[in-house]
């Protein structure tokens, strides 16, 4: 098999993938999903554990070293902590992490760690009980900090990630950063992006990132930018000058990052994207399920990657929201 790097036309390297394992969720954000009528994919039509386990050892031959499971609700697919073992147990693998709501982390936090997992992303947007359920359409605040309490506890590296909307979350950004604080997590405060089901999206309800900084600074301790930052991580991360901690802040739409993007996805129902606002998608599942070679396989992924473009233009009037939504996707 080609063993060069993963190199898109602009010169990007691709190293990591992220990996929904469910369009399914047991909350109902409103950024993210309907609170009704919700049209999840059929179950058949999931990539089973082998499937995944086969797509990554392919991907990993072409220079994928870090992998994100993601959903939906990744916690909800059934035996999730038996393909986190396969996963792990990957040679070339040098970094696992998995994005959860936390809503079952009291269930699954140390079967999670037993099966080699040690990095967590728990979304969060608030510390309110009544904020929380306006957000999620649950009332499982409890929960949630619960399974964060039980996951520091089982020795998980932990961040926060929250969904900053204007007009709405403001009380939260500095009660979370405190949170975040104290238990030794970074929160990581995500600027809206246009993902949601319902086409709720516009400019004017992003809390931007500069703003949150100024917050921050103002509040809790001045803010600067860490030393000698990953250029590809997409996060731009700041450090409280007190030495309490740091900070991250995802500013896609502020501050796109998409000329450093070293990212690839792959749907829980088996296509492959190049990124999150990918309009255009290539079907890993219909290879595998055809008898297609591993061969075969690297060969889409190489063009896949060949054909990303410059970057999502949300900024532009060029930009064209995905056809699906963050659920579907994979976050």
């Amino acid at each position: 098999m080609d063993t060069a790097p993963l190199l898109d036309s602009f010169g990007r390297v691709h190293d990591n993938l992220r990996i929904s394992v469910t369009d399914r969720c047991n909350i109902r954000c409103f950024y993210c999903m309907p609170e009704t009528d919700v049209h999840f994919v059929e179950r058949s039509e999931i990539l089973d554990f082998e499937e995944i386990e086969r797509f990554v050892r392919v991907a990993v031959g072409l220079g994928i070293r870090k992998l994100r499971v993601t959903g939906g609700e990744p916690l909800v697919r059934r035996d999730l902590p038996v393909l986190i073992r396969r996963l792990a147990a990957i040679p070339g693998i040098q970094d696992l992490a998995l994005t959860t709501n936390g809503v079952l982390l009291e269930e699954f936090a140390q079967p999670l760690y037993d099966a080699g997992l040690r990095r967590l992303n728990v979304h969060i947007d608030t510390l309110d009980r009544a904020r929380f359920e306006q957000i999620t359409r649950r009332d499982d605040l409890g929960r949630v900090l619960s399974g964060l309490a039980l996951a520091r506890q089982a020795g998980f590296r932990i961040k926060l990630n929250a969904v900053a909307v204007k007009n709405l979350v403001e009380p939260d950004i500095v009660p979370l950063a405190r949170y975040a604080r104290e238990n030794g997590f970074e929160v990581r405060y995500i600027e809206f992006m246009p993902l949601d089901a319902q086409n709720l999206w516009d400019r004017g309800k992003v809390l931007l990132a500069d703003d949150m900084i100024a917050m921050l600074s103002r509040e809790i301790s001045p803010l600067t930018p860490v030393p000698d930052p990953d250029p590809r991580a997409p996060a731009s991360e700041y450090v409280y000058e007190d030495g309490g901690g740091m900070v991250g802040f995802i500013a896609s739409v502020s501050r796109p990052f998409c000329l450093n993007c070293n990212r690839v996805r792959l749907t829980a129902d088996g296509k492959l994207r190049y990124c999150l606002f990918a309009i255009e998608e290539d079907d890993v599942k219909a290879l595998m399920r055809t008898g297609a070679s591993d061969e075969e396989i690297a060969a889409l992924v190489r063009r896949n990657i060949a054909g990303k473009w410059i970057g999502h233009e949300i900024n532009s009037s060029k930009f064209v929201a995905p056809p699906r939504p963050m659920y579907s996707i994979g976050g």
